[in-house]
């Protein structure tokens, strides 16, 4: 092997890396107990940002614990997309937070990707537009309204969260890939944006109307990335020209638009516990005995079996009103069924 080619696969080797690991951010989401991110110190504390970030937070002190409530705000939408499926975004207390998993080029990953960068341009977005930052404010509609600023949170989660990749040098298949999802979430916020009216009138007429320009609930944004993390796209890089790109690694396919996720590897099946890929595997979990889909129990337990145990659950029931003004429940017992994978 020559030096020139051994130390071409060693840079290869460390672009990959440390593309991998651009969402170690998403620690953020886990330093509920740090308080405010008020003082520079704090910057230099925060677990799991690079030194472009250390310094974003530096000069952007206001805006980190929307960063903050971003990345808790990815995870949480991340759990409830997946909570019927093998892998149900399980975090863990390490580095990256969602384990391995995303250090590969999956579906999986791209969706990570792609959710994070929109929790992070929606929650700084809801903060300019309800005053909490002095850098931006309202975006003013053709109606006069006060409109959510989305091109400034688009542009703080382009220069926070694509930090990494953007560096020089970071052009591997993998930077490629996790910048074409982050800016695939982002995409889902604006082409979802809707304008809200309110009335102004006699009785409630519309003579005059106050306009302006929201963003969708982030459940909404959570929806459109889950439906394209199913139909999302294999590639491979290719070049044109000078230009590295990726396209569809079956020719026969359609080349995916700025909209779709893309990934680059398989997705393993996430069956078995396996500590060296960051898999937790599902044994233990709750399956649908009677659903054929993903949550039933056969696909859910991998073939392995479930065990069934009765439990006793307490419901409000026979609940009536009374004035003035309560609702009075009594409680309810029943005996459910409980189905969990071996």
């Amino acid at each position: 092997m020559s030096p020139e080619y051994f130390l071409r696969s060693l840079l290869l080797i460390i672009l990959a890396t440390f593309s991998a690991n651009a969402s170690n951010w998403l620690y953020l989401a886990k330093l509920s107990s740090v308080g405010s991110i008020s003082e520079e110190e704090t910057c230099e504390k925060l677990k799991g940002l690079i030194q472009r970030q250390v310094q974003m937070c530096k000069r952007n002190l206001e805006v980190m614990d929307s960063v903050r409530r971003g990345a808790q705000l990815a995870i949480e939408e991340c759990q409830y997309q997946f909570r019927n499926r093998r892998w149900n975004c399980s975090t863990l207390d390490t580095l990256p937070v969602f384990g391995k998993v995303v250090t590969q080029g999956t579906r999986e990953a791209a969706f990570v990707y792609a959710i994070s960068s929109a929790g992070v341009a929606f929650a700084v977005t809801r903060a300019c537009s309800s005053g909490e930052l002095d850098k931006c404010g309202c975006d003013r509609f053709q109606w006069s309204g006060c409109s959510d600023n989305i091109a400034y949170g688009v542009a703080f989660s382009q220069s926070f969260v694509d930090v990494r990749e953007r560096s020089k040098g970071a052009s591997s298949n993998r930077a490629l890939m996790n910048l074409h999802n982050n800016e695939a979430g982002r995409k889902a916020i604006l082409n979802n944006m809707r304008v809200e009216c309110k009335c102004h009138g006699v009785s409630g007429s519309c003579e005059f109307k106050t306009c302006w320009k929201a963003m969708p609930p982030f459940r909404k944004v959570g929806n459109v990335l889950k439906e394209k993390f199913d139909g999302a796209t294999e590639v491979e890089q290719s070049e044109i020209g000078s230009t590295k790109v990726l396209v569809p690694k079956n020719s026969q396919f359609k080349p995916h638009t700025d909209e779709d996720l893309v990934y680059l590897d398989s997705s393993p099946d996430f069956c078995d516990h396996d500590l060296k890929n960051g898999v937790l595997g599902t044994s233990g979990r709750q399956c649908n005995k009677t659903s054929k889909a993903i949550d039933g129990c056969e696909l859910m337990c991998c073939g392995r079996g479930f065990h069934t145990d009765e439990v006793e659950v307490v419901e409000r029931c026979s609940c009536k009103f009374h004035w003035c003004c309560s609702v009075k429940c009594k409680p309810c017992h029943r005996v459910v069924e409980i189905h969990t994978c071996r």
